[in-house]
């Protein structure tokens, strides 16, 4: 977010996705304001609670420097909290890390960077994408496109091959090393999308509003992934899936040329 998008923030505007893009000195910011706001005085309790779901937040009861100082050294900072009743407390603030997948929510994973996101799996499993519960996946998927691969070293790696397409096309990527195999996860941010603005008393509105509610009425959805080396299958080559049919008995014994894998690029 652009600083002077976060200026524009208030605590009456904030809410539990936006307040992830903030930091300690603009939440005190945001406090020195309400300050000066009864309404805001008035329920700085709830707007607290919407800053605690992305902050971590202790009271601080003095202001002895030995006792900031020990904050600070956690990576607190500290600020004025003003109540309704003049009550006035000085709190100490510190950004909630994301550091493991059960960190991840629907509010903070589209402000998480792809590279921030390889960053986490790499540091929380070593068994591959199908080993994340399928809530976890629901959540990465709402804000990334992710894809994944399993194939032999050799060819993931290939000259023109999907992992080289797919860093060009802005993916990050993460290998997990699974003996002479290697799983590749590549994750992409999805954009923004913005909700269409229906005009109260028109035929689509009314169609959305649920007043004419058919299914043929309703837009289409169609699947627009294009596997990017469906031109070149040929289906003499064997597949993936034929590799982990017999890759449990003994991947060192099969006899298989490289150019015999076709790579499987699944979502």
């Amino acid at each position: 977010m652009k600083t002077n998008d976060k200026k524009s923030l208030t605590l009456k505007t904030l809410n539990k996705s936006n307040v992830w893009e903030l930091q300690e000195s603009d939440i005190f910011r945001m406090l020195e304001a309400a300050g000066k706001d009864a309404d805001a005085k008035e329920n700085i309790r709830h707007y607290m609670d919407i800053v605690r779901s992305a902050f971590e937040m202790e009271e601080v009861n003095t202001d002895r420097p030995e006792i900031i100082a020990k904050y600070e050294a956690r990576g607190y900072k500290t600020g004025q909290l003003h109540a309704a009743d003049g009550h006035e407390a000085q709190i100490a603030l510190k950004k909630r890390p994301i550091m493991r997948v059960t960190d991840l929510t629907y509010e903070n994973i589209r402000h998480v960077t792809a590279e921030k996101l390889v960053e986490v799996l790499d540091r929380n499993f070593g068994g591959g994408w199908d080993s994340l519960s399928q809530s976890i996946q629901d959540i990465i998927q709402s804000g990334f496109d992710i894809s994944t691969t399993t194939l032999p070293k050799d060819r993931l790696h290939k000259p023109g091959g999907m992992y080289e397409k797919k860093l060009a096309d802005g993916y990050a990527v993460l290998e997990i090393q699974k003996g002479a195999w290697t799983e590749a996860i590549f994750a992409k941010p999805k954009p923004e999308m913005e909700k269409p603005h229906m005009k109260y008393g028109s035929e689509d509105a009314r169609k959305y509003d649920g007043e004419e509610d058919d299914d043929e009425d309703l837009p289409e959805e169609r699947d627009t992934y294009v596997d990017e080396e469906e031109d070149d299958f040929d289906e003499d080559k064997l597949t993936e899936e034929s590799y982990r049919t017999t890759i449990d008995e003994n991947p060192e014994d099969l006899d298989l040329a490289a150019e015999d894998v076709a790579e499987d690029d699944e979502y």
